[in-house]
């Protein structure tokens, strides 16, 4: 899938992922949303011309580089019996629930070793990362919602600068999930398109360990196709509104608020 498609879907998955880990304010759901946007593009970075290996120049290229690297060597160690002949750089290694499950674990651990500078970090990689591909928009929006629940921390006794770290301290107890949510929901944007995606490495199927996980063949789309772009994108834009708390209420109070105007015409 496209960059675009990919942060739209992880977008998608951190609202639907946030109310399950207890948040449920606009304040706690769109930076949690907007860093899973932002992870949702990391498995790309075994791909120099992915948004992701291009960011910061050339010092994401160079960790791309040192990615495709590792990932060829471990293609080569760990591939089975019937396993293609292939390079084993892009989607592989970075391409696997195990991949998202150790750098959602590395970031939980940052955020619980490194302090709140390095939850800061972490953070601000996913929103530069989604804010890359998707605009300015979502930068906005983080910054809003961050006003919001510092001016909502503030309480007789709290300045401004405790309500900050009480924040940040939050982001820390949700930060390593959003890495792993938005990779795994990377691996399963893959599985949609003709090559799919060998997310359950090192699992063996059927004699391979790098078993591509795919649709069926007739609903399988090629990376930017008409239907990636026609049908994928609108429903993740869709998505992305519906999604957001209070959406669906405000959506059919304008419903039901229309439907009594007409009837009164």
């Amino acid at each position: 899938m496209m960059g675009r498609s990919h942060a739209l879907s992880g977008w998608c998955a951190g609202l639907v992922a946030a109310p399950l880990i207890g948040l449920t304010s606009v304040a706690e759901v769109v930076p949690f949303a907007a860093a899973t946007a932002g992870y949702a593009l990391v498995p790309d970075l075994d791909h120099p011309g992915a948004k992701a290996s291009r960011l910061l120049g050339p010092i994401t290229r160079i960790v791309s580089a040192a990615v495709r690297t590792f990932s060829s060597v471990l293609y080569r160690i760990t591939k089975g019996p019937r396993d293609e002949d292939s390079t084993g750089k892009h989607r592989h290694a970075t391409h696997t629930v195990a991949a998202a499950a150790l750098l959602g674990f590395l970031a939980a651990g940052a955020g619980a070793k490194g302090g709140r500078w390095a939850v800061l970090a972490v953070a601000l990689a996913g929103l530069l990362l989604a804010a890359d591909v998707l605009g300015d928009w979502i930068i906005t929006a983080v910054i809003g919602a961050a006003v919001w629940s510092v001016a909502g921390g503030v309480i007789p006794g709290m300045t401004a600068a405790d309500a900050v770290q009480a924040g940040l301290a939050e982001i820390g107890s949700w930060i390593g999930v959003a890495v792993a949510v938005g990779m795994f929901v990377h691996c399963l944007g893959d599985s949609l398109t003709r090559s799919g995606c060998p997310w359950l490495w090192p699992l063996p199927i059927r004699g391979e360990t790098w078993y591509e996980i795919r649709l069926p063949r007739p609903l399988r789309f090629s990376t930017g196709s008409w239907v990636e772009r026609l049908i994928i994108v609108p429903l993740l834009l869709v998505g992305s509104f519906l999604l957001m708390p209070g959406a669906l209420e405000l959506v059919r109070n304008f419903i039901s608020t229309t439907s009594v105007w007409v009837a009164g015409q």
